[in-house]
């Protein structure tokens, strides 16, 4: 009989014991009483080893993935009493990331991808559990602690220059480290690419609006309609503020690289369309609209042009008289009457290997976009100097060049071209800031290159995802920290994420381990100033599904959000947001399928499957996450059954005494 495959070309496993073996093999015909007997020869005990689930290791904001779920499936639970799970859950997210609320919403979830749970069934869903706290934070109106500092972080001031999710994350870290933190926007509003680079039906302005007042409560201040460059100078910043961190974004859309895009006003890129259409400028687009790109802002351009259609007359009403200036495009929706728009996107890349997240692929062509791949632009076709149209031809990638197939050209005829192939920075006032290619070169510490007290991260320095520009910030602001202090800056580590730390976790429970009395103590179970046979590489180590026993889990089908399906007879005019957040029961039934990789879930097997009864759950007054069992090493004989049915793969065979 063959074995199953899952979506990943994995061997699909359906919790059955003979995973934890070859094809072919029985494990009836190992002789596990031998095993027992002659194990004592090995020298070998359990130790419980922690490693980083690759969850964390996939995310770019360094999230402790698993440390939330634990405390959604209720296994880790508040110190404090009658704390809501939702709240522990919050602070613990937020360690790394101030906009769960955000980041559940539109992060593609590389960490879903990571997830070793892929392997038995599904995915975690923790997109959709991030998206569920982070709202009920919201509807509960959380805070975050106003610092109280004093000494040197009180005294030292760093600017910030940007709003988006690295500037406001940056600003975030480091006033909660009780620097004096102030930031520059050059729009209205705060929130970057969350606000102007996004439609609204994807991130909700009244959420936005929330995680970032949530930051300003903090005594951020917030400087806004003001450039650097034009409004203040850098030296200003520099005779003004101790440290200044960078987060200015890739705000200049790259252009076409073919004849004819030049000077053409009815040719665009992705950027300035979709700024236009958050700043409330735009209405309505032209009747057949060309998006070139492939990644997320293309999908956004051509979903967009859906939903605003072509404009043939506005209606007047008795509320506004048929005007519609100062009101946004969602509020004039239903006062013009519309048309439907024939929005088609390319890629250079087939479309199953387009950049664009799969689900949002299929959802724009469920809208009505159509989507080309495996095509490229040659020339933009005008007349009377307006773009009319865009000849293509059919195209094979080379790596990441494209080679014209003779013969295929093809034209798409066109009102309006958007290009949507990359962008670079805005350097307007600070030139020499600027390398080569439109960016900003730092180091591995985010400074500036010979630029002193200046730091800079997210797509300034290399254009990804809005949660690598977190992730960016929560690093910047250590080293920033370092640097205001007089500390050397010091080596990041291997995996540089928010990690499980055991200490902490027994301290905020009252358990800490005593002081070493001296002793030389060898080998013991008992000794109170220590963590009995534990170590932590969460610092140098991802855990692999291969380390784990995935025969102790069965399928549990993923809980997903329920989503507001939009065909293309209706998208004209609709900017509902489209995904609702999961039901309590559901967020915690998702924690529940966290299979907790690299760290005890308390499952018992190891306690159960000792056959010499070394192996103890740690008396309950004592007990906390992570220090579930112990092993009494006057009974263990090395036979390594504990480490073979342990699910998660944090029991590993040390030398022992």
């Amino acid at each position: 009989m063959s074995t199953p495959i899952n979506k990943k070309g994995l061997p699909k496993t359906d919790g059955q014991f003979f995973r934890r073996f070859k094809e072919g093999e029985n494990p009836k015909d190992w002789d596990l009483e031998e095993k027992i007997f002659v194990g004592d020869t090995s020298y070998k005990c359990p130790t419980y080893v922690v490693k980083t689930p690759p969850c964390s290791a996939s995310c770019p904001s360094g999230h402790d993935i698993r440390g939330w779920l634990a405390i959604a499936r209720g296994m880790d639970k508040p110190a404090e009493e009658g704390k809501p799970w939702q709240l522990y859950a919050f602070e613990r997210m937020t360690k790394a990331n101030p906009f769960p609320a955000v980041m559940g919403r539109v992060c593609p979830a590389p960490c879903e991808d990571g997830c070793n749970r892929n392997v038995v069934d599904d995915f975690v869903g923790i997109n959709a559990l991030e998206h569920y706290v982070g709202d009920w934070a919201i509807d509960n109106n959380v805070k975050f602690e106003v610092p109280v500092a004093s000494g040197n972080e009180a005294s030292k001031k760093v600017a910030i220059i940007g709003s988006g999710p690295g500037g406001l994350s940056a600003a975030y870290f480091l006033r909660k480290k009780g620097f004096q933190v102030t930031v520059f926007e050059e729009h209205e509003k705060l929130g970057g690419m969350m606000r102007y680079g996004i439609p609204t039906y994807r991130v909700p302005r009244d959420k936005l609006d929330a995680e970032i007042q949530r930051i300003l409560d903090m005594g951020v201040e917030a400087r806004t309609s003001t450039r650097v460059g034009r409004d203040v100078s850098v030296q200003q910043l520099e005779e003004e503020f101790d440290a200044i961190f960078w987060a200015v974004g890739a705000q200049k859309g790259r252009p076409l690289p073919v004849p004819g895009w030049d000077d053409c006003e009815n040719c665009i890129t992705g950027v300035e369309f979709l700024e236009a259409f958050n700043q409330g400028w735009v209405y309505g687009t032209a009747k057949r609209i060309v998006v070139v790109g492939g990644g997320d802002t293309s999908i956004d351009v051509a979903s967009v042009a859906r939903r605003l259609g072509h404009i043939t007359e506005v209606r007047k009403t008795d509320s506004i008289d048929g005007k519609i200036g100062g009101f946004t495009a969602d509020d004039v929706a239903g006062i013009l009457r519309r048309e439907g728009v024939k929005s088609v996107l390319t890629s250079l890349f087939p479309i199953d290997q387009m950049v664009a997240a799969e689900h949002e692929r299929q959802e724009a062509m469920r809208e009505g976009v159509e989507i080309k791949g495996g095509v490229m632009p040659l020339e933009v076709i005008k007349e009377g100097g307006k773009a009319v149209g865009l000849k293509m031809c059919e195209c094979k990638m080379d790596g990441m060049t494209p080679v014209p197939i003779e013969g295929t050209e093809f034209v798409l005829e066109a009102d309006l071209i958007v290009s949507a192939i990359g962008q670079y920075g805005d350097f307007e006032g600070f030139e020499d800031f600027a390398n080569e290619r439109g960016f900003m070169d730092t180091d591995a510490y985010f400074r500036v290159a010979g630029k002193e007290k200046h730091f800079a991260g997210g797509d300034i320095i290399r254009p990804h995802l809005l949660t690598t520009a977190i992730g960016h910030a929560r690093i910047a602001a250590d080293e920033i920290a370092h640097f205001l202090s007089g500390e050397p800056l010091e080596k990041r580590p291997k995996v540089d994420v928010a990690h499980f730390n055991l200490l902490n976790e027994l301290a905020q429970r009252g358990k800490e381990v005593q002081p070493y009395d001296g002793a030389q103590t060898m080998g013991t179970s008992s000794a109170d100033w220590a963590v009995h046979n534990y170590e932590d590489r969460s610092a140098s180590d991802v855990i692999t599904h291969e380390e784990m026993f995935l025969g102790h889990f069965t399928e549990m089908p993923r809980a997903k959000r329920e989503e507001l399906p939009i065909d293309a007879e209706h998208v004209l005019g609709n900017f509902e947001e489209r995904i609702k957040p999961l039901e309590e029961d559901k967020a915690q039934y998702e924690g529940e399928r966290c299979m907790s990789c690299g760290l005890c879930f308390e499952c018992d097997n190891c306690v159960i499957f000792c056959p010499q009864d070394a192996v103890h759950r740690v008396p309950k007054a004592e007990r906390a996450v992570g220090r579930y069992v112990f092993t009494e090493y006057t009974r263990c004989v090395g036979c390594h059954i504990c480490s073979d049915v342990c699910p998660t793969g944090y029991i590993k065979m040390g030398l022992g005494q």
